[in-house]
C-alpha cells in the first residue's frame, strides 16, 4: 500500500525520470522554455610577427598592424528595462614618442632633418667663417637699387666689422679672400695681429659718390664696402687717411690696396679722386679689361 502511493506521489509531480546510459552525465535537463547558453569554439591563437621598418615601402605608414578580431563569447539577453552596454571606446590616436613628434615615422623624419648649410656654426653664403645673418629681399626705392639675397656681416673669420654691413653674398666672399689672402698676412704679428675693420659704408641706394644724376654706385646694390682702417689688437689702427703715405703703415696699406685688385672689380683709394681720401672702395663690378684699381 505505501509502495503505490508513492509511484502515484510520483506521477502526479511528473518528474522527469533520468536514465543514464553509459558515459552519460547525469546533469538536469533544461527546464522548458529557458535559452541555452553555447560557448562558443576556442579560435586559435593569432600569429605573432616582428615587422622591421626596412620592409616597409617609402611612403607607406609604420603604425603597428591592426590586432585581429578579439574573441566573442555568446552572452544571455539583457532583461527588459537593463542599460545597454556602452559602445567601446575608440582606438587612441597616434601618440608621440617622447622626443615631440608624431609616432615612429614623425621621429624618423625627426632624425634625418638636415641642418641649413647656411645658418650653421656660423657659416652665411654657403662657407664657413663669415658670421652674421641672412636678411629678407631689399627692395629699392629706385630702379636698380636692391638686393634679391642680403646678408648682414658681423664678423668674418674671427676679424670683428665695426659697423655690421648689409652686402650681396659675391661682396661678403670677395671680403673674406682679401682678409684670409692679403690682410691677415700682411699686417702680420704687427699690434698683436688683425682685429677688426672700420667699416663707414655698405648697402645704400644713390648715385655715384652721391652726385645727382651719376650712375648707380655699386653700393646700390650691395656689391660694394667702403673700408677706412684696420684695427690691431692692441687698441691702436692703421688707417687709411693718416697713414697712408707714411713710413710701414703706409707700406702695408699700399700693399693691401694693390692686393684687392683680384677679389674686387673695383679698388679705388686716395689717389683715385677726392672723393676716396680717407678709405678704400671695394666692389665686385666686373669688367671686360679685368679689374679697375686706382
Amino acid at each position: 500500500m505505501k509502495r503505490a502511493g508513492l509511484a502515484m506521489l510520483l506521477a502526479g509531480l511528473a518528474l522527469p525520470v533520468l536514465a543514464e546510459a553509459p558515459g552519460q552525465s547525469l546533469r538536469p535537463l533544461p527546464r522548458p522554455g529557458a535559452e541555452a547558453v553555447v560557448a562558443a569554439p576556442a579560435l586559435p591563437a593569432p600569429e605573432v610577427r616582428i615587422v622591421l621598418a626596412s620592409e616597409f615601402a617609402p611612403g607607406q605608414s609604420l603604425r603597428p598592424l591592426q590586432r585581429p578580431a578579439t574573441r566573442v563569447v555568446a552572452a544571455p539577453a539583457a532583461s527588459p528595462g537593463a542599460a545597454a552596454p556602452s559602445a567601446p571606446a575608440e582606438p587612441a590616436q597616434e601618440q608621440g614618442n617622447g622626443r615631440g613628434g608624431g609616432g615612429l615615422l614623425a621621429f624618423l623624419r625627426g632624425n634625418n632633418r638636415r641642418e641649413d648649410p647656411d645658418t650653421r656654426n656660423g657659416r652665411l653664403c654657403g662657407v664657413r667663417g663669415i658670421e652674421g645673418e641672412r636678411l629678407e629681399r631689399i627692395p629699392g626705392r629706385l630702379n636698380g637699387c636692391g638686393i634679391d639675397e642680403p646678408v648682414r656681416i658681423s664678423a668674418i673669420n674671427g676679424i670683428a666689422l665695426s659697423q655690421r654691413p648689409t652686402l650681396s653674398c659675391d661682396a661678403a666672399l670677395a671680403l673674406q679672400d682679401w682678409l684670409a689672402g692679403a690682410v691677415v698676412p700682411e699686417v702680420g704679428r704687427r699690434g698683436g695681429g688683425v682685429a677688426s675693420l672700420r667699416v663707414i659704408a655698405s648697402y645704400s641706394c644713390r648715385t655715384r659718390n652721391n652726385v645727382p644724376g651719376a650712375r648707380l654706385s655699386e653700393h646700390a646694390t650691395g656689391s660694394a664696402i667702403d673700408i677706412a682702417g684696420i684695427g690691431l689688437a692692441d687698441g691702436s689702427e692703421l688707417t687709411v687717411l693718416s697713414d697712408w703715405g707714411s713710413g710701414a703703415e703706409g707700406r702695408i696699406l699700399r700693399n693691401l690696396h694693390r692686393a684687392a685688385c683680384g677679389p674686387f672689380g673695383t679698388v679705388l683709394g686716395p689717389n683715385a679722386d677726392r672723393y676716396h681720401q680717407d678709405h678704400f672702395h671695394l666692389d665686385v663690378a666686373s669688367y671686360r679689361n679685368g679689374a679697375y684699381c686706382r
